[in-house]
């Protein structure tokens, strides 16, 4: 079995920091009319990543994952 990830509030925060910077990158492309193969590939990537972080058992709710599913939700429509 894997170890589970025991991180500081710090290392949590900076994850979900980073987590909130696809949520942005993702909501700013989505509002494009149209998108060319780079940027739909570049959503795919950032929607996979939060797939992975929103399954983190680390988060508190001092992190809310709301943005993050809405994201996950905007970019794969």
């Amino acid at each position: 079995m894997p170890e589970e990830e025991t991180l500081t509030a710090e290392q949590i925060q900076a994850h979900y920091d980073a987590a909130l910077d696809s949520v942005t990158l993702i909501n700013e492309l989505v509002a494009l009319d149209s998108l060319d193969d780079e940027q739909t590939a570049t959503v795919a990537r950032n929607v996979e990543h939060l797939q992975i972080m929103v399954a983190k058992d680390y988060w508190t709710s001092d992190q809310p994952l709301a943005p993050l599913n809405a994201a996950i939700t905007a970019g794969q429509a």
